[in-house]
């Protein structure tokens, strides 16, 4: 089977979409033959089974010259190429372009899109679709009748703890580890290593990430957030790495903090327990999955400080004991190839 994947960006150098590479390369393996477009080209090394068509962001331009070419490019894309499904990862705007006319072309449609946010657009996008996936309960999409509940997917071969000869974990390391944005609340994670610091405890914390003009403000007010609970010498700000090297930062830190909303499942909770780090979260979902101790209620910095402190505290042996628990829970449920022959499944089945 021939199938149409359109994603956001295939560069193996992006800092926050690289992974998107690595689950093309997956439903390669499970196709005949998969055409790509997306939106911008980069570095990559996709199967021979596979062709990109770039929508041509990395080429640049104004804003209405790279608009009327993103839109020309596709509708050329999407009527040259051969294929006989759909599948439209993360971005509704292709769904409500090109739907209609595939509709008119027989072809079947699938949507990944996996957020707490909504609209009435997202609706009818969904409309067009045979079916929905997305990984959290809490999603907005998860409501259809037609969405189907997915791993999460990751590559546990790449995501794992490294040599100790390369990586040390450095005792009471905390991470935070997002785009720099509001939406990923790592305020929250000052105010709750503040109370820290007041009760006189020993740690250290890594913010990485980069923000995007827009947020650039936000994250001067988190650097001076930082430095008003007397944190300068505790916590550094570090840039955003591509998404192949973070596994060298998961692997030298003890404890990773992931603060976003249960509708979004951020990989990067599942990325540093594949990891064999203490993965902390206050997603709803990871109730019955993992431990209580590794999850705090959404928004409470009380309640993250309190179960960070208990995290930090932990026997160097019972750290070690706990991550290769959590790694065993994303091997056997949220796997890259767990969700490469899930989706193969789903995307096959013809009704």
């Amino acid at each position: 089977m021939k199938i149409l994947v359109i994603t956001q960006a295939l560069d193996t150098e992006d800092s926050v979409l690289s992974a998107y590479h690595r689950l093309v390369s997956e439903i390669a393996r499970n196709f005949d033959f998969v055409t790509a477009i997306c939106l911008k080209k980069g570095q990559n090394n996709l199967p021979a089974n596979t062709k990109i068509l770039s929508l041509g962001k990395e080429e640049g331009g104004g804003w209405m010259v790279a608009h009327i070419r993103y839109l020309w490019r596709f509708y050329k894309y999407i009527f040259s190429a051969e294929y006989d499904t759909v599948f439209v990862h993360m971005n509704q705007e292709y769904i409500l372009l090109g739907g209609l006319l595939w509709k008119i072309m027989g072809k079947r449609v699938y949507m990944w899109r996996n957020h707490h946010a909504g609209s009435f657009l997202t609706d009818v996008a969904a409309a067009f679709c045979t079916k929905v996936f997305c990984t959290s309960k809490f999603s907005y999409t998860a409501k259809y009748k037609k969405t189907v509940l997915m791993p999460v997917g990751i590559d546990t071969d790449m995501f794992k703890k490294n040599d100790l000869s390369r990586a040390a974990k450095k005792p009471h390391s905390v991470l935070f580890l997002a785009r720099i944005a509001p939406v990923k609340k790592p305020h929250l994670l000052l105010e709750a290593l503040g109370l820290l610091a007041q009760k006189g405890l020993s740690f250290t914390a890594s913010f990485y990430g980069d923000a995007l003009p827009k947020d650039i403000d936000y994250l001067k007010g988190l650097k001076e957030k930082a430095k008003a609970l007397n944190l300068d010498k505790q916590v550094t700000f570090c840039g955003g790495v591509p998404n192949d090297q973070t596994p060298d930062v998961y692997s030298t830190h003890e404890v990773f903090v992931n603060l976003s909303s249960s509708g979004m499942y951020d990989k990067t909770i599942f990325e540093a327990m594949a990891c064999e780090t203490l993965s902390l979260a206050s997603n709803k979902n990871l109730h019955g999955l993992v431990p209580e101790m590794f999850i705090f209620e959404e928004g409470n910095a009380v309640d993250l400080s309190q179960k960070l402190e208990k995290l930090l505290a932990l026997s160097s042996e019972e750290k070690e004991s706990y991550g290769r628990q959590l790694r065993q829970i994303v091997i056997d449920k949220h796997s890259l190839r767990g969700l490469g022959l899930k989706l193969a499944e789903e995307l096959c089945q013809v009704k």
